[in-house]
């Protein structure tokens, strides 16, 4: 029988910072990182690779909590693990001296994350579907029996997450042959870092319409004029006929009711990255109102439940709604802002919450909420993990896509076995190989070149990293 042998680290690094991609209000200097994760077994044919994201310093930090967490599964049978994933993940979190750094939050929260996801991974690879595929294809006795339940049973029981399932299971097939037909919808960031100039800004606006999205997010934050500036810049094109592609397939008017949507059916959406408190963000955001944003994304702190339900009651006469999820620390902190009816928007990430069971609990419950998920993504990777976990929420747990949108960053893709891809409609292609699991692997190559402080690149002078960082831009 197979077991878990052992695991190594990588701590990765991308010099993002010297092109501007990822910046934003609060996070002017980002290097996407990788805390990249391998677990052995003893079959020499069988890893699971998982990571957690970060923009750069600390990321060893989360690579030594990871082996900590990690380490409790060596010697472990695989088919154990599987057997039950609620279980395995509260194995794995029921450490008493790590937990205590937590508990359920922070660093070992997030290398939790990293190494639930390669066991997922291995799950997949091991039954040779794709992670998605592995999931939509469980009973949904199976789908409740692998989330993560504790702490959340006064917003849903294990007895109405089944019911609501089960109620679902006939169309599964059909909604799964509808999505690999048409694909994911997604929408792009790509255009709107603060980091970049209007020229820019502009140029990949048009080059975003003209590969068929029809949902754009810039980042504001800095400055009011600057934004309205920025904002009136991409707003000019997404609402022009002229920059749509041929054949563009004009959005159903269910899929944009309430989003603010333009002449051809397009939508803004802003994303502040917490850099407000919550009067400051109420009084900017209105200003705002003009370029006619769907909503507001992480407008204050992200586990600041109650000010997230203030800004969503003020901004609502405006037609503005709320966004926030991509640095909620856990499941506890969804299950507020759905209670207190704070969120227009869920958006989680795959790695920021601890794995593919605890995205599974927050899917439940933004299901029973009728609040439709539009995870984060961008970075390193993550576009890769969640176009999984978006299928998932559509063909076994809410149903629908009509009003959802998964963050497409066109950025890192190229460092991956199995890298996302788009169609010429703007949506997420449907993973399809049987063996790329979660599809997270990283190449060799990428690894030995961007590996911190001793890849190739990073022994370069800095004179030479910034001119291939910028080859491209």
């Amino acid at each position: 029988m197979t077991t878990i042998t052992g695991c190594e680290t990588r701590d990765v690094r991308f010099p993002t910072s010297l092109t501007g991609d990822g910046t934003d209000a609060m996070n002017t200097d980002c290097d996407y990182s990788s805390a990249y994760v391998i677990l052995k077994t003893s079959d020499p044919n069988l890893t699971g690779q998982g990571m957690t994201f970060t923009i750069g310093r600390g990321n060893d930090i989360v690579c030594h909590a990871i082996m900590e967490v990690a380490g409790r599964l060596v010697g472990k049978k695989t088919e154990d693990l599987f057997a039950n994933m609620g279980k395995t993940w509260d194995f794995m979190m029921s450490d008493p001296q790590l937990r205590w750094l937590g508990p359920e939050k922070g660093v070992i929260h997030i290398a939790s994350g990293a190494v639930n996801n390669a066991v997922w991974d291995l799950y997949a690879k091991s039954r040779k579907k794709p992670l998605w595929k592995l999931v939509v294809d469980m009973s949904s006795e199976e789908i409740v029996n692998s989330a993560a339940f504790r702490y959340i049973s006064d917003a849903i029981t294990k007895d109405e997450a089944l019911e609501m399932l089960k109620s679902r299971e006939a169309e599964k097939k059909e909604r799964e042959e509808k999505v690999r037909a048409v694909g994911y919808p997604a929408y792009v960031t790509s255009a709107g870092w603060l980091g970049y100039d209007d020229e820019k800004v502009a140029r990949l606006t048009r080059e975003a319409v003209s590969a068929g999205f029809n949902h754009f997010k810039m980042k504001v934050g800095q400055s009011v004029d600057d934004d309205l500036r920025r904002g009136r810049i991409i707003r000019s094109i997404i609402d022009d006929p002229q920059y749509l592609p041929t054949g563009h397939i004009v959005p159903t008017a269910a899929s944009i009711v309430g989003k603010n949507a333009g002449p051809t059916g397009a939508v803004f959406m802003i994303d502040a990255n917490q850099v407000w408190d919550v009067p400051q963000a109420i009084e900017y955001v209105k200003k705002l109102e003009s370029v006619k944003p769907w909503f507001i994304e992480e407008p204050t702190a992200p586990d600041d439940i109650l000010g997230h339900a203030a800004i969503r009651k003020a901004l609502k006469p405006h037609g503005i709604g709320v966004a926030t999820g991509e640095h909620a620390h856990n499941r506890m902190v969804f299950k507020q802002l759905l209670q207190a009816e704070a969120i227009d928007v869920v958006q989680i990430d795959s790695c920021r919450l601890a794995g593919v069971s605890e995205v599974l609990a927050v899917l439940l419950m933004a299901a029973k909420f009728g609040v439709p998920v539009c995870p984060h993504a961008g970075g390193v990777g993550l576009c890769e993990y969640v176009i999984h976990l978006s299928l998932i929420d559509y063909i076994a747990i809410s149903g629908t896509m009509e009003r959802n949108v998964l963050e497409f960053v066109d950025h890192l893709h190229e460092h991956f076995h199995y890298p996302c891809s788009i169609n010429a409609q703007g949506r997420y292609n449907v993973p399809s190989n049987p063996d790329e699991g979660y599809s997270i692997q990283m190449f060799d190559k990428s690894i030995e070149e961007y590996v911190w402080p001793h890849g190739s690149y990073w022994q370069k002078s800095p004179e030479e990293r910034k001119a291939i960082a910028l080859q491209g831009h």
